[in-house]
């Protein structure tokens, strides 16, 4: 069906952001998605923090984008915005290097006092960088996430489901899309 960048935007090595995105792109693939993952976090910190845009990691990463049909993005929310880690890399992507992709913010916080994150912070950045469609994301706190000992990931019940619901209506939006780019030819 349709190529999916998903980005984890977590500065964390066991962060529960990523996690979560690679418990989702497990759904995606089951829907028949090819699924690519990126963590923001290998991206080598001298290429991001230096604006390297000809730092052979920064090229791939904009590639990454470039070749997706959709992309997620995964945040932790921090002051009530989006990681400094995820705007670093999409500072160094083209103006326009979300335009004609279809977009799900995400995002994992503390408190519910961050769940406007997605709308007040993170949706004007990308709105800003061309995408065509961003479909309603969804804030997911910290408590409704568990990591077991074997690392296997258990969301609560309700968030379980309004996930599904969010990733589900990507998916949709992402095979419409598709099927309208292959009848233009």
């Amino acid at each position: 069906m349709a190529t999916v960048l998903s980005v984890s935007g977590s500065p964390s090595a066991t962060s529960r952001t990523a996690r979560l995105l690679r418990h989702l792109d497990a759904r995606l693939t089951a829907q028949g998605h090819q699924v690519i993952p990126l963590d923001v976090r290998t991206v080598p910190a001298e290429a991001l923090l230096g604006a390297d845009f000809q730092h052979p990691a920064i090229r791939e990463a904009a590639a990454l984008f470039d070749g997706a049909d959709g992309v997620v993005i995964g945040t932790p929310v921090y002051k009530a915005a989006y990681s400094g880690l995820l705007k670093s890399l999409l500072d160094l992507l083209p103006q326009y290097g979300l335009a004609g992709k279809t977009v799900l913010p995400l995002a994992t916080g503390g408190t519910t006092a961050h769940v406007l994150a997605i709308d007040y912070a993170l949706r004007p950045v990308l709105s800003s960088m061309g995408a065509a469609h961003i479909v309603p994301g969804w804030f997911t706190l910290d408590k409704d996430i568990a990591v077991g000992d074997d690392g296997t990931l258990t969301v609560a019940p309700g968030p379980a489901e309004a996930l599904a619901q969010v990733v589900d209506q990507f998916s949709a939006a992402l095979g419409s899309r598709t099927a309208l780019l292959a009848a233009a030819g």
